[in-house]
């Protein structure tokens, strides 16, 4: 059976926790879509770890870890991820890599750089990793699959054709010094020595997984609302992040997906530009980023400070929904216990008119939220394992999400540690 694990909103859901708990009960872990430009932060007995390609289920001996073939692989990245967490005592794991995957190259980098830079004011946002430019070139067809560093002689090819295109655009639309093919090639060598340990069949060897029963878990990057298709478009990410898209970024079967885990955090948050209706600002903003998390609401890979704000009932409705979500997880209800009124937003004004659906992103930008306000819990819940154990209030906010979601939350976090879980019967 394939349990997707997604985010439900922006991204920086808690996501990595809930794949790094479920994990023990799974055989193989697969990173199905994105690349190296948002992380997953993780807890656990080993330490604190921020990963940024490799699956959060990597930290366990029994399981094999898959970077399928939708991931934007950024291959020193992740031989130096590997090798850092095996430095921190973690048994070396167990990884394959799909032959079809595709490179992010260091040309790719710099295209991110200097378009950012071009846009100025007008900038997308990016967190300049070379994601967008990857994905351009990969369905504009002159991205690298890994599978094409077999044959470097055919490689060397299309590599000069790459050059050639690009370069039109460094000299006459970035004035930055030109590619030379010699070096990508040099690149490219590397990169297949890197990689050959690791490299495999990945599709095959997870339709042989699923046929002997195994329990395989995708765990998708960033949340719906920085879905291209359906997210607050432009400002998204260039990949689905889908579960329905894991089908393709890991190469199964759409039926054995069966359960999809949509994590979604108590209040929200976000990295990088886009409309975000519940947002909050100032010295109401700070104390929220400030107590928010871990160790604060700070990027996992960009150490940026997230916007926050309040409880996106409408947001995270809609993202359920895109999800298709069986089960919904709340994390980080924790931080919120300083409060002593907590703002949900059940409703969008747009030109008079209040909405509870989730619009495109020229009605988002006229959006005001509509808040209910229910009253705090005002205690430390970190610890509680049962339920029933929560503050009346805590129950309550939970139970109120989850009526304006209509989608059933079966687990709630309250911690940032793997035990750090309360699992309700519903």
């Amino acid at each position: 059976m394939v349990t997707a694990i997604v985010g439900a909103n922006w991204g920086d859901e808690g996501k990595g926790k809930i794949t790094d708990m479920l994990a023990e009960k799974a055989d193989i872990i697969v990173r199905f879509q994105g690349g190296a430009n948002a992380g997953h932060t993780i807890v656990n007995n080993y330490g604190r770890f921020a990963l940024h390609t490799l699956p959060s289920g990597v930290f366990y001996d029994h399981t094999t870890s898959v970077i399928g073939n939708g991931v934007a692989l950024n291959v020193p990245k992740v031989i130096s991820e590997i090798n850092e967490i095996v430095s921190q005592g973690v048994p070396q794991p167990k990884i394959k890599i799909s032959n079809r995957a595709q490179i992010v190259m260091s040309y790719h980098i710099l295209f991110d750089e200097y378009e950012e830079a071009r846009l100025s004011g007008k900038a997308f946002g990016s967190t300049k990793s070379g994601i967008a430019p990857f994905y351009s070139d990969k369905y504009a067809k002159i991205g690298i699959q890994v599978s094409e560093l077999e044959d470097m002689e055919a490689l060397r090819e299309k590599v000069e054709g790459i050059c050639e295109k690009k370069n039109v655009l460094l000299e006459h639309l970035y004035h930055k010094p030109l590619l030379n093919p010699d070096d990508i090639m040099e690149e490219l060598r590397g990169y297949k020595e890197m990689l050959a340990p690791y490299v495999d069949d990945v599709s095959l060897y997870l339709w042989n997984a699923l046929k002997e029963g195994k329990n395989v878990l995708l765990e998708g990057q960033l949340g719906t609302m920085k879905d291209p298709d359906h997210g607050i478009y432009p400002m998204v990410t260039s990949s689905s992040t889908l579960a329905s898209y894991g089908a393709v970024g890991a190469g199964v079967p759409p039926y054995e997906i069966r359960r999809i885990v949509a994590v979604t955090k108590a209040y929200s948050s976000a990295v990088g530009a886009g409309e975000f209706v519940s947002e909050i600002f100032g010295d109401e903003a700070e104390e929220l980023r400030k107590r928010g998390g871990d160790k604060g609401e700070y990027g996992a890979t960009t150490g940026r400070p997230r916007r926050v704000g309040w409880y996106d009932a409408v947001a995270s409705k809609y993202g359920c929904r895109l999800q298709g979500a069986t089960e919904v997880v709340l994390t980080v209800l924790d931080p919120l216990s300083y409060l002593d009124e907590i703002p949900v937003c059940v409703g969008y004004e747009i030109d008079g008119t209040v909405t509870t659906e989730f619009p495109t992103t020229a009605l988002l930008k006229k959006a005001k939220p509509v808040y209910e306000v229910l009253p705090g819990w005002k205690c430390d819940i970190r610890g509680i394992r049962n339920y029933d154990e929560l503050p009346e209030n805590c129950r309550r906010y939970v139970e109120f999400i989850e009526e304006k979601i209509g989608f059933p939350i079966t687990m709630v976090s309250n911690g940032p540690g793997r035990q750090d879980i309360i699992y309700r019967e519903q």
